[in-house]
C-alpha cells in the first residue's frame, strides 16, 4: 500500500532557499524543495528532509545466515530478513531492481505498515538469532533500521547489514553500538566500474570497510564476478591485497553472476573464473576465500593451519560444524568469527 506516514530524517543540514544536504551516505545529495535524493526515499518537504520508508516493509523472510552471505557469523542460525524500497546505487546487474529502483524518480512508496516492535517480535517468534537488513540497501532506511536494532539488542538479537558500503562515518558511528556484522560488497577495485555500473565511487566504499573494522563490527566482503567487467586477474589481486592489508582473517566471497536487469546480454560467470579468484585470494594470504552461487568445495570453511574441513556446507545448509571455542579441534588454531 502507499505511504501514510513519514519521519524526519537523521544526518542532514538545512541550506538556503529551503534546500537541504543529506549526510546519510557518501553521495551527500543536495536536495531542492519537493525533490528526493538519489535513493528515491528521502524527500525535502518545505525545507525539512524526511524518510518516506519508515515502517514500510516491502519484503520479509526467514533466511539462513549463510544466504547473506555470512559464513563466520553464527553458522547454521536463522536471520529475520527485512527491506524497504529504494537504494542509493543503480547497479545495472541488480537482482532486486523491482524493489530497489521502484521509487525512482518520485514514484509512490509501497510497503506494509510494520512497527520496529513488530519486527523484533517476528524475529523472536521465528526463533531467529539475528535481524538482517538486506535485499535493498539498509543505509537508505537507516532511521527504521536504527530503531529496530536498538530494540533487538535489548532482546539479545543480533543485527546484520548486507550493504554496498556507502554509509557515511557519522551514520555508521551512530549505529555501530548495535550493529554486529555487515557483509559489504566490494564490487570492483576500479572507480570506473563503480561510476559506470553502479553510479557511485570506489573510495567511499574502501573508507567504509576500514571504518567497520575500526568500530569492531564483524565484516565479510563479497565480490560478484561479472564477465568482462570485473573478472581480470589484476582486479582480483587488488581486492585481495586490500583485504589482506586490512586483516587477513576477513572472509572474501567471490560469487557467480547470472544475467539480470540491464546486463542480460552477458553470460553467467564460469566456475574456472571463480577458481582463479579464489586461488589469487589464497595466494595473496587471505585465510578464508569462498565461492558463492555455485556448489563445491569453495563453500566449506577450512582450517587455514591444518587444512581440515571445519564447516561443511551444501548451498545454505550446514552439514558439519566443528569449530569449538573459536578454535580448530584438530590443531588448536584460532578461527576468527562470531561463533555459536
Amino acid at each position: 500500500m502507499e505511504e501514510t506516514a513519514i519521519k524526519e530524517a537523521m544526518f542532514y543540514e538545512k541550506l538556503e532557499r529551503n534546500m537541504v544536504r543529506c549526510y546519510l551516505c557518501s553521495h551527500h545529495c543536495r536536495i531542492s524543495e519537493g525533490k528526493r535524493g538519489i535513493c528515491g526515499v528521502r524527500e525535502n518537504i518545505n525545507g525539512t528532509l524526511y524518510s518516506l520508508v519508515y515502517g514500510k516493509l516491502i519484503a520479509s523472510a526467514v533466511d539462513p545466515v549463510e544466504k547473506k552471505p555470512l559464513f563466520h557469523f553464527l553458522p547454521g542460525s536463522s536471520a529475520y530478513s527485512i527491506a524497504t524500497v529504494g537504494c542509493n546505487f543503480s547497479c545495472l546487474n541488480c537482482q532486486n531492481y523491482d524493489i530497489s529502483q521502484m521509487p525512482k524518480p518520485n514514484k509512490p512508496i509501497y510497503g506494509e505498515e510494520v512497527s520496529p516492535e513488530e519486527v523484533v517480535e517476528a524475529a523472536k517468534r521465528y526463533k531467529c538469532e539475528s535481524i538482517a537488513y538486506t535485499y535493498t540497501e539498509p543505509t537508505i532506511f537507516f532511521e527504521y533500521a536504527y530503531d529496530i536494532a536498538k530494540l533487538a539488542k535489548k532482546e539479545g538479537i543480533k543485527n546484520i547489514f548486507v550493504s554496498n558500503g556507502y554509509i557515511t562515518e557519522e551514520a555508521l558511528r551512530e549505529i555501530a553500538p548495535y550493529l554486529d556484522a555487515n557483509n559489504i560488497d566490494l564490487k570492483s577495485f576500479s572507480d570506473e566500474f563503480y561510476r559506470k555500473v553502479c553510479r557511485a565511487r570506489l573510495e567511499p566504499v574502501l573508507n567504509s570497510i576500514r571504518l567497520h573494522r575500526e568500530f569492531n563490527i564483524w565484516i565479510e566482503i563479497t565480490t560478484l564476478v561479472i564477465p568482462s567487467l570485473n573478472d581480470s586477474e589484476e582486479n582480483f589481486r587488488k581486492i585481495a591485497e586490500f583485504i589482506k592489508n586490512l586483516d587477513e582473517n576477513i572472509p572474501w566471497h567471490v560469487s557467480a553472476f547470472y544475467p539480470a536487469y540491464k546486463l542480460t546480454d552477458l553470460p553467467p560467470t564460469q566456475i574456472e573464473t571463480l577458481d582463479k579468484a579464489r586461488r589469487i585470494g589464497l595466494e595473496t594470504g587471505l585465510k578464508y576465500v569462498y565461492q558463492g552461487n555455485v556448489p563445491g568445495e569453495g563453500e566449506n570453511t577450512l582450517c587455514p593451519s591444518c587444512g581440515k574441513v571445519l564447516i561443511k556446507r551444501s548451498g545454505y545448509i550446514v552439514l558439519k560444524y566443528s569449530v569449538k571455542d573459536s578454535e580448530c579441534p584438530h590443531c588448536g588454531a584460532k578461527i576468527d568469527g562470531i561463533w555459536r
